[in-house]
């Protein structure tokens, strides 16, 4: 970690930029320093609100490995997930609160599910990302086992998926449509 005159600490932010667009870059750096000071949750965090799409990525990148290390802190943030997070439209963004919306649903209520679940939904319906598609498909797998109304809102857009040309979809959209056949007929997944 730099340190900027008088011993300030580099905002993550300057850390999380520059470098080949595909590259970590310093992501594992901010995520050890975020992990190890939890009062630095709220800047990476507030990451999101980069301008630099690049920034926005590794945030998310950061952010994963954080609350691998300390799930709990998902909860404290869950609110900035469901809300202006999930606005942002980047795919990287979107395929990574389908995965923490699932990985934690444990520390959500059941309000803060449904929201989770109807920004996971809306992902799927309306993107056109692989790597959204497929995540928000793994999630919507997990829901649906407890959750028998989640199925009528996205069969149709499953059965699309299954014909899509990018094999990782359609055969994402295969496994899913598999799970929802076994529930609608009475068995559990």
């Amino acid at each position: 970690m730099r340190l900027f005159g008088w011993g300030k600490m580099e905002p993550f932010s300057s850390m999380l930029t520059g470098g080949h667009p595909n590259s970590l870059g310093r992501t594992i750096e901010v995520a050890a320093i975020a992990s190890a000071d939890a009062t630095r949750m709220d800047e990476l965090i507030n990451c999101y609100k980069s301008t630099d799409e690049v920034v926005r990525l590794r945030t998310s990148n950061a952010i994963k490995r954080v609350f691998v290390e300390h799930p709990l802190r998902f909860g404290q943030h869950s609110e900035d997930f469901l809300t202006w997070i999930a606005e942002i439209d980047q795919a990287s963004t979107k395929w990574t609160l389908a995965q923490l919306f699932i990985l934690y649903q444990k520390q959500m209520n059941e309000v803060q599910t449904s929201r989770a679940k109807a920004i996971v939904i809306n992902n799927l319906l309306t993107h056109n990302d692989w790597i959204v598609l497929c995540m928000s498909m793994k999630s919507c797998a997990v829901w649906s086992k407890k959750d028998d109304t989640l199925g009528a809102k996205i069969i149709v857009r499953v059965r699309q998926l299954l014909t899509d040309p990018r094999k990782t979809v359609a055969k994402e959209a295969g496994k899913l449509m598999k799970v929802l056949e076994k529930l609608a007929a009475g068995g559990n997944s």
